[in-house]
């Protein structure tokens, strides 16, 4: 399938699209407030050691502290794997106030901080490399076995059985020649020595000893395959930035950048933008008629699939079985479009045959071949349901361009005026009790006043009646439905 990388600058944020055979199937976005922080090496300070829950909180320079488990620290599991021998508790290896070397293994999301990891990994073009773990490990989506094992013999041939640190070798490297792969390890290298002389001295922890890529170097680095036609962008200055980039590490694809100079807006002239508002929206629809709803929470998102105005032609069960597979292949470019992660749960429409539930479950696998985050995907549960988890590094689409709703507060919903109306009754009653006021004047929004002017105005007469007070309203045009205040005259 023949892909196109569209590149989006402007002066505070980057905007990247995967366009395949003029579809949109993936969106990223960076802004210099909040460049995700994945990759980045700190010379950090331990803040908090927590023995309860066998974890540490690091200072790393954020405004939330970052967090550590004590599986991720390195050391501790590979002395204790080595010697067959479980790992220390946490409190035996940090200390408060201790400095501690570390790298970050997913942002912030939500309310949580960063979490981290003591074993460093620092990816190139063609390699990873792991400068504490002497294992040389083969990307998985090389499925050649033979391919895999001259990959393995090639990399030792090029790494001296004295030196320490190990590789990860990665897709693109399949068919990289010899001086290519000895090129990556030198840089890889060097970097390393770079980062280890700034961890020596400096200023106090925490400080960043090392920042990733900006997420069109990335994209460069990572994303452009044989099947990427072309990378588009729309600034020429970051055009040459990137040129320069690519002829220096990534030579294959430098032939393929090219500057876009055409008046309309790049994003405009593929319908990225159309598809960002998409994808911010609850409701996704099928071609079929069909629909999906996606609620995102903080433990996990929903799908549920629904028939919606599609009625088949031939009986009920073809047309829910063509739905799910419309469905599958829906739901799974929305995964990436959205950059939805952790745990996930679908809802697939009730299927009777069990070679149809067979049917969906493989379309949907396939659909989610093409997706470079890991991931992993269950059987239908006994309730009908599909449970899979998707890596998550990063915050959602929507929780980059969208905050929660000032009003609802993120639930979605709102109190309805009447209810609003009962509050408000009952509050006034709990304040005569405690006030000697001569009069209370109510201040809401326009649709409660109306309530209380027109359906509710018995309740209000009857209320002033029992108090002995007058009570009279008064419209707020800057009041939300749910807000109201009452003052004592």
């Amino acid at each position: 399938m023949s892909e196109e990388i569209l590149i989006n600058v402007t002066p505070r944020e980057t905007r990247v699209a995967s366009v395949q055979s003029g579809v949109v199937h993936e969106l990223m976005v960076e802004r210099a407030t909040g460049r995700g922080l994945v990759g980045n090496v700190y010379m950090g300070r331990v803040a908090r050691v927590l023995p309860g829950m066998q974890s540490a909180f690091i200072e790393i320079g954020l405004e939330r502290a970052a967090f550590l488990h004590v599986a991720d620290i390195w050391e501790n599991r590979r002395n204790g794997e080595a010697r067959g021998e479980p790992v220390k508790p946490i409190e035996k290896l940090l200390a408060d106030g201790q400095p501690l070397l570390v790298q970050v293994i997913k942002d912030p999301i939500g309310t949580k901080g960063a979490r981290l990891s003591t074993q460093v990994s620092i990816a190139g073009r063609l390699l990873v490399y792991l400068p504490q773990d002497p294992h040389i490990g083969i990307s998985q989506r090389i499925e050649d076995e033979a391919g895999r094992n001259a990959l393995r013999k090639r990399l030792r041939e090029l790494v001296p059985p004295e030196e320490k640190g190990g590789f990860i070798v990665r897709t693109l490297a399949e068919t990289a020649l010899r001086e290519e792969l000895s090129a990556d390890i030198d840089y890889l290298r060097h970097l390393w020595r770079d980062i280890r002389e700034a961890s020596l001295g400096g200023s106090p922890p925490p400080r960043l000893l090392y920042q990733d890529l900006s997420l069109a170097q990335r994209v460069l680095r990572d994303s452009v395959t044989d099947a990427t036609e072309r990378v588009l962008i729309d600034s020429r200055e970051n055009y040459l930035k990137l040129i320069a980039f690519a002829e220096e590490y990534t030579p294959n694809v430098a032939g393929r950048l090219a500057h876009y100079t055409g008046e309309r807006p790049l994003f405009d002239l593929y319908n990225v933008e159309q598809e960002i508002e998409k994808a911010l929206a609850r409701r996704v629809d099928l071609k079929s008629g069909g629909y999906l709803i996606i609620d995102q929470t903080e433990a996990m998102t929903t799908v549920d699939v629904n028939t919606g105005g599609f009625v088949g032609t031939r009986n009920f069960d073809d047309t829910v079985f063509k739905t799910n597979l419309e469905a599958a292949q829906a739901i799974a470019r929305q995964l990436r479009l959205r950059n939805l992660g952790g745990i996930i749960i679908i809802d697939f429409i009730d299927m009777e045959g069990g070679e149809h539930r067979q049917a969906v479950l493989e379309e949907f696998k396939r659909a989610l071949a093409r997706d470079r985050t890991r991931m992993t995907v269950n059987d239908f549960t006994p309730l009908g349901l599909v449970e899979m988890t998707r890596k998550r590094t990063r915050e959602s689409l929507a929780h980059v361009l969208c905050e929660p709703c000032p009003t609802c507060e993120g639930r979605g919903e709102v109190k309805t005026a009447r209810t609003v109306c009962y509050e408000i009754l009952r509050e006034i009653l709990r304040e005569a009790r405690q006030f000697n006021a001569r009069e209370f004047r109510v201040l809401a929004s326009q649709a409660v006043n109306d309530l209380f002017l027109e359906e509710e105005s018995a309740a209000l007469a009857e209320l002033s009646d029992f108090i002995g007070k007058p009570v009279s309203m008064q419209v707020e045009s800057g009041y939300l439905q749910e807000q109201f205040d009452i003052v004592l005259m």
